[in-house]
């Protein structure tokens, strides 16, 4: 064996650094195996959702975002429908046009920061697991094939994941779109520093600010659909945005030109042993709604607490298997999302098309269906089923509400500390006794406002648990919920 490591993560796109970062930050010896050399300096994903934003928040990385980022807050799309995205009830009531090298960038520097140890050039020939660990085959960048051993391996690769190749693996799905067109130009003559999208019969086209001076522009057309590997030209892209938006803007000098095609494809399972798929490993679908790499962000918060709370506190082994679960659910709903915006763009016939327009223009203008909208493009939304009589809380996201005393002034500051939270409701004192001896894994908070509801937060920032407060039975619905989600205390338990 060449090494031996906690976690080898396969892959430094987002996913693949978010998680390596939180592992190495829980205190786990953490691999990054990437096939590239250096920093990209493509744009790929353009767009950070309020969730996201939130999951970030609670790294303390959020603002660090937000500074080198474009808010958006109205999303114009098919021409008369508006999203208004400030109705959401968070602290980023918005999207964050940023380009994805600057993601990576920030990421990477974090990863670095906690410990992790990045091996580039380096490609995942195979793998083999036994009941104690993952041996992968590598072959570094000069041709020498080598063994990584590790106690688990994530594979954040991509579509064409050679993790999710080497346990044999299906990808199921179908291709939706062949021969979008992408770039990021400036402009002479840009629009207004909103989101627009429109349809038309044979095309559709999509322009995003990055408030730099650079833009985001994707464009289909029914009449050129081309091989992948055919040439690009800006004046074809052009073309097609003066045909649907009126105005090509002046686009000139891009830095990044593409061709490419969208799938719908999702894996069977995120989880095989020893081995996890996240990111474009698991799931891909089309860029209408901005949800592919968010996605995989959210897959990376999701499993890397899980895993550090196995592997350092001695948390139950069914912990692991809560990932599949919930992340499987989350992709089926953003391929079902991202598909209905895509198609309806697409929509051929006039009747058809004018039919979306009308539904969209409707649903945006109701109140109700505009926040649900903006909640599951965003996010914020999602929820994780809960078990039969669980509270109504369980599996939703918590909010970011304030916290009274010293210390963290809300929840997402408060999970900064990489642990869960037990919120308390103002003047309590039973639940802080109740949670003795699972010091450094649970904080104490206490609600900034008033509440009778005990909820214990995950550190991935959902609700595990939650029940009235003020019974005396309390402190021992504490005790029980911190022993199933958390493993048993590692000091006696004061009663």
């Amino acid at each position: 064996m060449d090494a031996v490591t906690d976690v080898v993560v396969v892959g430094a796109g987002p996913t693949g650094l978010l998680v390596a970062g939180d592992l190495a930050a829980a205190g786990l010896s953490c691999v990054v195996l990437e096939r590239r050399h250096g920093e990209s300096n493509l744009s790929r994903a353009a767009g950070v959702h309020a969730r996201t934003l939130e999951q970030l928040d609670a790294r303390d990385l959020a603002d660090d975002f937000v500074a080198v980022g474009l808010p958006i807050d109205t999303l114009r799309v098919f021409g008369q429908g508006v999203l208004d995205l400030s109705c959401l009830a968070t602290r980023f009531p918005y999207l964050l046009a940023v380009p994805q090298f600057m993601t990576e960038r920030l990421l990477t520097k974090r990863a670095r920061t906690m410990g992790v140890e990045f091996v580039p050039g380096a490609e995942v020939t195979g793998l083999r697991q036994d009941a104690d660990g993952v041996d992968l085959d590598v072959r570094t960048h000069d041709g020498r094939d080598c063994t990584w051993r590790a106690r688990y391996v994530v594979g954040a690769d991509g579509a064409r994941s050679a993790v999710r190749h080497s346990l044999g693996l299906p990808f199921p799905g179908l291709s939706v779109a062949r021969s979008l067109l992408l770039c990021d130009v400036q402009m002479t003559d840009p629009p207004p520093n909103v989101l627009t999208a429109d349809a038309v019969k044979d095309g559709f086209a999509f322009v995003l600010p990055f408030g730099d001076g650079w833009y985001r522009v994707i464009v289909w057309s029914r009449r050129r659909r081309r091989a992948d590997t055919a040439p690009v030209e800006l004046g074809e892209i052009r073309d097609i945005t003066r045909r649907v938006l009126g105005s090509d803007f002046g686009m000139h000098d891009p830095r990044w030109i593409s061709r490419f095609s969208c799938d719908e494809r999702q894996v069977p399972a995120y989880r095989v042993g020893r081995v996890f798929l996240a990111g474009d490993a698991a799931h891909v679908h089309s860029p209408a709604g901005g949800l592919g790499m968010n996605t995989g962000l959210q897959d990376a918060a999701n499993l890397g607490w899980k895993l550090a709370a196995v592997v350092r506190d001695g948390a139950p082994a069914w912990l692991l298997d809560t990932y599949s679960s919930e992340r499987h659910l989350a992709g089926e709903i953003a391929l079902r999302t991202s598909g209905r915006l895509l198609r309806s763009a697409m929509a051929r016939p006039r009747t058809l098309r004018a039919v979306w327009r009308v539904l969209l223009r409707t649903a945006t203008g109701v109140p109700a269906f505009a926040r649900r909208m903006a909640e599951t493009i965003s996010g914020i939304g999602l929820a994780y089923p809960a078990a039969a009589g669980a509270h109504p809380l369980v599996g939703r996201r918590a909010p970011d509400l304030p916290l009274a005393g010293p210390g963290p002034k809300s929840v997402y500051q408060a999970l900064r500390c990489r642990c869960w939270l037990l919120v308390v409701p103002p003047g309590s004192r039973v639940p802080a006794q109740a949670a003795a001896g699972w010091e450094g894994r649970v904080r104490v908070v206490t609600a900034g406002d008033a509440t009778r509801t005990l909820v214990l937060v995950r550190p991935d920032g959902y609700i595990a648990w939650a029940a009235a407060a003020g019974s005396e039975s309390s402190a021992d619905l504490i005790r029980t919920a911190l022993a199933e989600w958390c493993g048993p205390p590692p000091t006696p338990i004061a009663r």
